[in-house]
């Protein structure tokens, strides 16, 4: 993810360096995606945070506000993914929110993310689905599917994705593109159904990260000789 004002060059390489991470994990993470999990149903115990806090506090594994990279590695490993790319995932993370995330008169190295500052790390050519704050809109989202669901009005086909993403391009933010393109391909492969569809309430769980929480408690339960 970029910010929404960078210098030109930065938000770049920034967004270029997020949608490999992201690009890369929905290939990697393929293999463990939520087709098998229920729906869910969208509610969360987490009523002072905003719904992008709770969303990325799934990899703040201690809950003290702060994800450490350790911790976003650890995170990654929970959902599935292999332990190189985890590795690689965390480090290019890291990289590129840290520094917009840290409060205040913070010194470098600037290394950790906090979930309190994380709206500041919102890019264009995104739905809208957060606003400035990090807070749920629900008409935005009740919008994309309004706008481009096309075969079932409750969710959405790879196409109809594509569809949704070329709209949203920011003429005048093109480096966020690539950004927008990464996380919607990943929110695809991790929770699109057994037909090929990402339902309404599987992406309200990837908002809230509740998907997160479902995906892990279904890998801690998985046989360790199993491929499944």
């Amino acid at each position: 993810m970029a910010s929404r004002q960078p210098r030109p060059v930065d938000a770049s390489l920034r967004s270029l360096s997020i949608a490999s991470a992201l690009l890369t994990w929905s290939v990697c993470c393929a293999a463990v995606s939520v087709r098998a999990l229920p729906e869910p149903d969208g509610g969360s115990s987490n009523s002072n945070m905003t719904e992008l806090q709770m969303h990325v506090s799934f990899f703040d594994r201690n809950k003290d506000g702060i994800l450490t990279p350790l911790e976003t590695f650890q995170g990654f490993v929970a959902i599935g993914c292999e332990v190189a790319f985890s590795t690689a995932a965390a480090s290019t993370i890291h990289t590129a929110l840290a520094p917009l995330t840290n409060p205040p008169g913070a010194l470098p190295p600037y290394i950790n993310i906090y979930v309190e500052y994380i709206h500041k790390a919102i890019h264009g050519s995104d739905t809208g689905a957060y606003d400035s704050k990090g807070r749920f809109v629900q008409a935005k989202f009740d919008e994309i599917f309004k706008k481009h669901a096309h075969i079932r009005k409750d969710a959405l086909s790879l196409l109809e994705v594509e569809e949704m993403l070329t709209v949203n391009r920011d003429v005048l933010d093109p480096a966020s593109w690539a950004a927008a393109e990464a996380e919607w391909q990943l929110i695809y492969q991790l929770a699109h159904d057994r037909y090929g569809f990402l339902t309404k309430e599987r992406a309200r769980g990837i908002y809230n990260g509740k998907i997160f929480v479902e995906l892990e408690e279904r890998i801690s339960r998985r046989p360790l000789h199993s491929n499944a």
